[in-house]
């Protein structure tokens, strides 16, 4: 339930804060006309957003269990590429974020309301997309269906909510932090998905060792347990974790945090100099 919780929060503020960087624009440009076809926009997106999550569900269940064993090894790799991208990609880009959605609007809107909606589409579809992608893998790894789908949902009220709220003025919240923070919370929990997906691999035969395990806590924490549900949701732990998925967990998360938590380097100027 945490993971999703994490996940849906920080993807759905993301989107939100693009959506409102928007919506702000025309309204404060004074084009409210053009606020239909960047609604427009924004729906399709989430819609194909929730019809890439049902396809990536759907797949899943057809699959034979060799079939899956790869299918969800591959898509937990895929996943936490995508999602390492973009905590450093968010990093960098923050602070011109602003100003380059209302370029791309501004462009838009001298070619016409099909741009505009295609230019929303495209700025809330890549946080969907991803979103859907990783909160399947994290789906797999957790396990717990209902949990997980409640800390979806709070997720994704909680961002809606603070989306508005911010756009509104309401709400004062020091962004910066609140995406240092839940970065640091989202390369934990990809480091999990990475975990589950040295495990299908190995399952499946990719990989080896499959049986060379740190620790097998089975005997008295089942898999199938509250605890290790909410452990393998949260951190990746397995009951049955092997020398591979432990060596993968530590080093993805040494490496990662070292270089997201490292001071921004200064571009030296002719100012500064």
């Amino acid at each position: 339930m945490l993971s999703t919780f994490i996940i849906a929060l920080r993807e759905g503020l993301e989107a939100s804060l693009i959506v409102g960087i928007l919506v702000a624009y025309l309204v404060k440009t004074g084009r409210q006309r053009h606020l239909r076809a960047l609604w427009s926009g924004v729906a399709v997106a989430i819609v194909a957003s929730l019809a890439f999550g049902a396809f990536l569900s759907y797949t899943s269940t057809e699959l034979s269990s060799r079939g899956e064993e790869l299918f969800a090894g591959t898509t937990s790799f895929i996943a936490v590429g995508f999602v390492t991208w973009m905590i450093f990609w968010m990093k960098r880009a923050a602070r011109g974020l602003r100003n380059e959605l209302q370029n791309k609007a501004e462009s838009a809107i001298g070619a016409g309301s099909l741009a505009l909606a295609l230019a929303a589409f495209f700025a809330v579809a890549r946080e969907g997309l991803e979103t859907s992608l990783f909160l399947y893998t994290n789906f797999k790894t957790a396990g717990a269906v209902s949990t997980a789908t409640l800390g979806l949902v709070l997720g994704l009220a909680l961002a809606v909510g603070l989306g508005i709220g911010i756009y509104k003025s309401s709400i004062k919240l020091n962004l910066g932090k609140f995406f240092t923070y839940s970065g640091v919370a989202l390369v934990v929990v990809a480091a999990g998905v990475l975990s589950y997906g040295i495990h299908e691999f190995q399952e499946f035969g990719i990989l080896p060792a499959p049986d060379a395990f740190v620790w097998d806590v089975t005997s008295w924490m089942p898999k199938e347990s509250l605890v290790a549900g909410l452990l393998a949701g949260t951190i990746g732990f397995d009951t049955t974790t092997s020398w591979l998925q432990l060596a993968g967990w530590l080093t993805y998360i040494g490496l990662t945090l070292r270089f997201y938590l490292a001071p921004a380097k200064k571009v030296n100027t002719p100012a500064n100099a």
